[in-house]
């Protein structure tokens, strides 16, 4: 049987949503899409881009793996490459005009990194997607101990950066960055206090993209 959330969910979608915004669908499936963002997130289910963004539909290109990376690109034909097709898609097809990494807090794909968990199955799907981050770690050094928030934290940041780096290893995204046409942006969501940080590309530091955010609602979050 279908998930009862799901058809809950969406018989509160068409009563709700899609009833107000039909003409608005109508006109995506007529027109096509023509998003201005990609937004490369977790799938994390607590870090939804949609919801944190508040979009409409047709509004942000998503994907989302774990950990929210961006590889480097590269011809490696024995793999399929999910995040390099979105890129390629978006960019070259979409002609997007932002490419965001949204990484988050208590990243679970950075802490089994960290933490070096073991695999979960004998194929180890995770632990080799996230041997990406291998030059994050290699220049924050061991943890103090295990599950060092500090650390971990620094770790999340770090490999919002090396996405960056990785997204401009990839022709067509340079020469279009170097051009103007595209704008790469870092960002990072605390889940627990709703707070956005966004790092500018100059100093390459992350500052909250709205001030008072944690102290406006830490009324609500439980002790």
């Amino acid at each position: 049987m279908f998930p009862k959330r799901l058809t809950d969910g969406y018989q509160g979608f068409l009563d709700g949503r899609f009833s107000e915004e039909h003409i608005r669908y109508a006109a995506l499936a007529e027109e096509g899409q023509k998003p201005e963002i990609l937004l490369i997130g977790c799938v994390d289910s607590r870090v939804s881009p949609e919801v944190i963004f508040n979009s409409s539909p047709g509004e942000i290109l998503v994907v989302r793996n774990v950990a929210n990376l961006a590889p480097a690109y590269e011809l490696d034909r024995t793999y399929q490459h999910g995040t390099s097709a979105a890129v390629e898609f978006s960019v070259q097809a979409l002609e997007v005009k932002h490419i965001v990494v949204l990484g988050h807090a208590l990243c679970g794909g950075i802490r089994a990194y960290a933490d070096q968990q073991k695999p979960l199955s004998s194929g180890d799907f995770i632990g080799r997607w996230m041997s990406q981050i291998a030059p994050v770690a290699d220049k924050l050094g061991p943890p103090l101990k295990e599950g060092d928030a500090d650390y971990l934290r620094r770790f999340e940041l770090a490999s919002i950066e090396l996405s960056l780096e990785n997204l401009m290893t990839f022709p067509w995204v340079r020469s279009k960055v170097e051009s103007g046409e595209l704008t790469l942006h870092g960002a990072y969501f605390s889940v627990a206090t709703g707070e956005l940080l966004v790092r500018d590309p100059q100093t390459r530091q992350f500052s909250p993209l709205v001030d008072g955010v944690p102290e406006r609602f830490s009324s609500f979050r439980c002790a």
